[in-house]
């Protein structure tokens, strides 16, 4: 048998072996969430078993933990990682409220933001302002914790098992794919509305984030990016759009992640992102 050949069936043993460890750590993950209760301990727990299925392949394969690809990977392609999603997002948004399907400015997240500040007399825009820069700085360090045990996983690991059998563009689907459906037992519990329409949503929106994720791990040749982009993606949405989203009847089929137009907006930033990986050969 060609050396060919041999690694491919090791790289195929691998990936095989790393999504038995996943789905059986992930199942009792899921279980506490959904039939217990889906405290912040157990959301944190499903979070981690990306990273440790790879730990635990690793060393079942005889590979070093080390030789992830963790060096930092300068700080344009990390700035790229934070920046891309405030771009998205913020179009999303502000689209959404362009057009109607609801409003900028949630009097009760205000005075929810006024009462975690201690600031009960303070102007509208400036508990804005405030609250956006503590998420955007003090949330968003506090979350990389959990975020990295998806990552490490994701565009530590899998993404560059992936991309020794198949392409760029393949890597990206299947990554984003698997990425998608390990979400769907949460969704469904907790999605609280269309389903299919949820999961159809979620699963466009994360296949193209895995597009621009994977593009900046294999420029940058690191996983940070790759933290970095989820991190605010999270943030900017879940901690600041969403909030201050003032909800119409038709805000639920627009906004979050189970929405239309997030999915929509960071699609076509997709396209952009899969021409130029295709144009430098990634």
């Amino acid at each position: 048998m060609d050396t060919h050949a041999t690694d491919k069936r090791s790289t195929i043993a691998t990936l095989g072996l790393f999504l038995v460890i996943l789905t059986i750590g992930s199942a009792v993950a899921h279980f506490a969430i959904v039939r217990l209760v889906p405290t912040s301990l157990y959301v944190g727990t499903l979070m981690m078993m990306p990273a440790l299925s790879a730990f635990v392949t690793l060393k079942l394969r005889g590979r070093t933990i080390s030789g992830l690809p963790w060096r930092w990977g300068g700080f344009g392609p990390n700035w790229a990682g934070y920046l891309v999603p405030v771009v998205y997002v913020s179009a999303a948004y502000g689209l959404a409220w362009l057009l109607g399907f609801g409003g900028m400015g949630n009097p009760e997240t205000f005075a929810d933001w006024r009462a975690q500040l201690g600031l009960p007399e303070a102007s509208t825009w400036m508990v804005i302002a405030l609250m956006v820069v503590l998420m955007a700085v003090v949330q968003f360090v506090k979350s990389l914790g959990t975020i990295a045990g998806e990552e490490i996983g994701w565009r530590g690991f899998l993404v560059w098992e992936l991309r020794k059998l198949m392409s760029f563009e393949a890597t990206c689907l299947i990554s984003g794919l698997l990425w998608a459906v390990w979400h769907y037992p949460v969704i469904i519990a907790y999605g609280g509305g269309n389903t299919l329409f949820q999961l159809a949503c979620f699963t466009l929106m994360i296949v193209a984030m895995s597009v621009i994720m994977t593009y900046y791990t294999f420029r940058a040749r690191s996983l940070w990016p790759a933290v970095m982009f989820h991190g605010a993606h999270n943030i900017y949405i879940q901690k600041i759009f969403t909030p201050l989203t003032l909800e119409t009847e038709r805000t639920g089929v627009w906004i979050d992640e189970y929405g239309l137009m997030v999915p929509l907006v960071v699609t076509v930033l997709a396209l952009i992102y899969w021409r130029k990986a295709r144009a430098e050969g990634l």
